[in-house]
């Protein structure tokens, strides 16, 4: 193993990194780590390997940014479908965008799942290619650094793990493989119980038009601030929550009237789970909107007009 480290590490360097920031489940910081500690001994060049580090990083975010341009919201739409972390990555990262911008781009490489969802985003949000370039180049090399200096600081620490892991070879990469895979197992478990637990019944475009010309719901938009004015639409009369501030929004959200959630990510997710909250409580007139947003835009219904982030 020590062999194949020392005589093909640069590769893996920029094989491993480019792979995890397109979005696969394979971590690179012990990668960087190791790395680190093989060219603090001389085995290779330091400098080397941080620019073939960021070489992989540059390439993967600058692929995922150019998507995010050219297709825009169906992108976060597809991410949500496919992450393992249901809707909440690209919510959490739009959350982040409204509190910090740009710099978004910089620490995001730091926090799981952020790091991956966030150029896209800033492609869809229009960031310059400039601005993109300058940023994710200084959150890369801030990142990069942290794993490279860690493994050069504690190179000793690192070579007895490694001489340990050569030492047992086959069970010890099989080990590797067996937790990579567990935790896969794990999150794909968490997700179908998730949408398990909010299987509920779901309120059509059509049933929320009947109930509005009926009655007066109380209709609850949870997608995040940036992507409700990004937008530009809304159902008329929506009340604009977010979904980490329901519980103390319940002032907003009478028990005798209708209540409808409705988001913009696939299968209803934060919407089913603002449902679920208040039906936990006692709430018994809540339901997700079927849909989202699109469907009611695709029902032929008439939406409202939000002013656009300048």
């Amino acid at each position: 193993m020590e062999g194949l480290l020392k005589e093909y590490g640069l590769l893996l360097v920029f094989g491993n990194t480019l792979a995890e920031r397109l979005g696969a489940p394979v971590p690179v910081m012990p990668t960087l780590i190791a790395a680190g500690a093989f060219a603090a001994q001389g085995e290779y060049p330091m400098a080397a390997v941080a620019a073939l580090a960021l070489a992989g990083c540059l390439i993967g975010d600058g692929a995922w940014y150019a998507i995010g341009r050219a297709y825009g919201e169906r992108v976060l739409k597809f991410l949500c479908s496919i992450s393992l972390s249901l809707d909440s990555c690209v919510r959490q990262t739009s959350m982040h965008f409204e509190r910090w911008g740009g710099l978004t781009l910089v620490v995001g490489k730091f926090l799981p799942a952020v790091g991956t969802v966030a150029p896209p985003i800033a492609g869809v949000l229009g960031t310059s290619v400039r601005k993109f370039l300058a940023l994710s180049t200084l959150g890369s090399a801030l990142w990069i650094a942290a794993g490279l200096g860690a493994g050069a600081l504690f190179r000793e620490q690192v070579n007895r793990v490694i001489d340990v892991a050569q030492e047992h070879g086959r069970p010890a990469l099989a080990a590797l493989l067996a937790i990579v895979a567990a935790y896969i197992a794990f999150k794909w478990w968490q997700r179908r119980r998730f949408y398990h637990a909010v299987n509920m019944a779901r309120i059509s475009a059509q049933e929320l038009r009947r109930l509005m010309d009926g009655g007066s719901p109380v209709i609850v938009d949870l997608r995040p601030l940036l992507e409700r004015t990004r937008d530009g639409r809304s159902i008329p009369g929506a009340l604009a929550l977010d979904l980490a501030d329901i519980d103390r929004q319940l002032a907003h959200l009478p028990k005798d009237r209708e209540i409808v959630f409705y988001c913009s990510c696939p299968n209803e997710a934060s919407a089913a789970s603002a449902a679920k909250l208040l039906m936990d409580i006692g709430y018994t007139r809540v339901r997700p909107l079927l849909g989202g947003i699109d469907a009611w835009s695709e029902a032929g219904y008439t939406l409202e007009t939000l002013s656009k982030i300048p």
